[in-house]
């Protein structure tokens, strides 16, 4: 079983008015690591301190996309954190057609260059555009294969979204994909997410379609929930866990 981790931008609307309180909750609730947004004003070496007195680790962090101008600095932050996995990527205007989606690849690869110069890794995140088809490709497919350098995180609910099959997704891409997105909903157009294991998405198949050898973390994430939100951490964290589908502290 892979670690589980949690994307922070889940918790948003509480992690502004006490960062470190969220990270310590998330800890109580069992999860082994966190994916950052933003360190919310708070010193690198600070929030450091808070993950390691909670027992926390860094699995990624979301990021620009890393240029010549900003590696160094995202390379320092990211250190300090412990972090080595980078992750960003584009809106769907950055897809529309097939040059589009050239140099998006293009700022992708060289984004996966300059990290792999000081150590870490980039990863590119989907949403649901990135499995539009255009000239006849796969925009997802065309910019993995134009971006040898970068690896991916995919979300597996917008794959889910978009109509295809996130198992067969990552099949078809598994040395490239170290982190997974994983939640879960109705996949209805404006829907909000659910829970972990309460919606359409098939958690399991995705997973298990995974290469070990290469997957790193499973990182919750939802968008947002009509329920109480650290409710839906709560439960996603049980679901995951207590089927043997990733590893907690608890």
């Amino acid at each position: 079983m892979k670690p589980l981790s949690i994307q922070l931008y889940t918790l948003r609307d509480v992690v502004n008015s006490d960062f470190p309180a969220v990270l310590r909750r998330v800890a109580e609730i069992g999860y082994k690591g966190v994916e950052f947004a933003g360190l919310h004003g708070i010193p690198p070496a600070e929030i450091a301190a808070i993950l390691s007195d909670a027992g926390l680790q860094v699995s990624s962090s979301h990021v620009g996309i890393p240029t010549h101008e900003t590696i160094a600095k995202l390379a320092d932050t990211e250190k300090t954190l412990g972090n080595t996995n980078l992750v960003a990527g584009f809106g769907p205007d950055e897809f529309k057609t097939l040059d589009d989606c050239k140099r998006s690849a293009e700022k992708f690869q060289m984004a996966g260059q300059l990290a792999g110069e000081e150590g870490l890794t980039f990863s590119i995140h989907n949403h649901w555009w990135e499995f539009q088809t255009v000239d006849g490709h796969s925009v997802y497919d065309y910019v993995l294969e134009n971006a040898p350098a970068a690896m991916g995180e995919l979300d597996i609910y917008w794959a889910a979204y978009a109509g295809a099959s996130p198992a067969d997704v990552i099949k078809k891409h598994k040395s490239r994909l170290p982190l997974l997105h994983i939640k879960d909903g109705s996949l209805e157009k404006d829907s909000a997410m659910t829970a972990v294991g309460s919606g359409k998405v098939d958690i399991k198949a995705a997973i298990a379609a995974a290469d070990p050898d290469v997957l790193q973390w499973l990182i919750v994430e939802l968008d947002r929930c009509d329920t109480d939100m650290w409710d839906a951490v709560t439960q996603s964290y049980a679901y995951l866990t207590e089927n043997g589908l990733a590893a907690g502290n608890k």
